[in-house]
């Protein structure tokens, strides 16, 4: 199986460490990217990303400061970088030496600037995301820069590891960047549901953990078959039956 996340907003240098640092698949793309982002100034970059004062300050100076060939000790593996709930989910940082070279075959995260990553690719600090509504002379938008090149890597990832399905974990934004129609295997998009006194929702913030939580156990239990995922337990969810369908598997909490 294999994975697909969203990347987070917020990153931070984790204190693991894995020995494993590889070169991002659209490091060119993204240097060509980041050469327009640093014509643009501290004001306008605010306006397009609709961030504060603060944001657009640290995120100017961090495209300012790109390296085009950056040095081992100038990234960091993309699944120990970002802190968002679905990596809070994850908790890379537990994971063994060899639950990483696992998520390595098995889990790709998209990207507005890096396109698709590997979860040792080594990374720069940014913000860029794929809904962001920028429009150049070159592209209308991230989802037409990216095109066709993401859903390529996908596919060749399928052939390379044998994945006979891709389970899809992102949030819509970013599975919006796949060419769903011409991927070389079915996907399977789990759903989380919790239930706080007014029947079954999708809460936002209790699903993106779960994304996480369901991304490690795929990864811990190497699952090849999505009959497998129905064991998934994490933190009170169970799996649905009544709910489910045989590409949307629910999963339900109650409080």
């Amino acid at each position: 199986m294999l994975i697909l996340i969203s990347p987070a907003k917020n990153m931070e240098m984790s204190k693991h460490t894995h020995k494993t640092l590889t070169t991002p698949i659209f490091q060119k793309e993204a240097n060509q990217l980041v050469k327009k982002l640093q014509k643009i100034s501290k004001k306008k970059l605010q306006e397009l990303m609709d961030i504060s004062d603060d944001l657009a300050k640290l995120n100017y100076e961090r495209y300012l400061n790109w390296a085009d060939k950056p040095k081992d000790d100038e990234v960091k593996q993309a699944l120990l970088y970002f802190q968002g709930m679905v990596f809070i989910g994850i908790d890379a940082d537990t994971l063994s030496s060899k639950d990483l070279e696992n998520a390595q075959k098995q889990l790709r995260i998209l990207s507005g600037l890096y396109g698709l990553l590997r979860p040792l690719d080594g990374i720069q600090a940014y913000r860029l995301e794929m809904g962001t509504p920028w429009k150049t002379k070159d592209f209308d938008n991230l989802y037409k820069f990216w095109a066709d090149e993401i859903t390529k890597q996908i596919n060749k990832t399928v052939e390379k590891y044998n994945h006979k399905y891709i389970v899809n974990l992102a949030s819509q934004e970013y599975f919006k960047s796949v060419k769903t129609k011409q991927l070389d295997a079915p996907v399977i998009t789990p759903v989380f549901k919790d239930d706080r006194g007014k029947g079954y929702q999708t809460i936002a913030v209790y699903a993106k953990k779960a994304r996480g939580l369901m991304t490690r156990f795929i990864i811990q239990n190497n699952i090849k078959n999505p009959e497998d995922l129905q064991a998934f337990d994490s933190e009170g969810y169970f799996y649905n039956s009544e709910l489910s369908t045989d590409k949307k598997p629910v999963f339900t909490r109650n409080h």
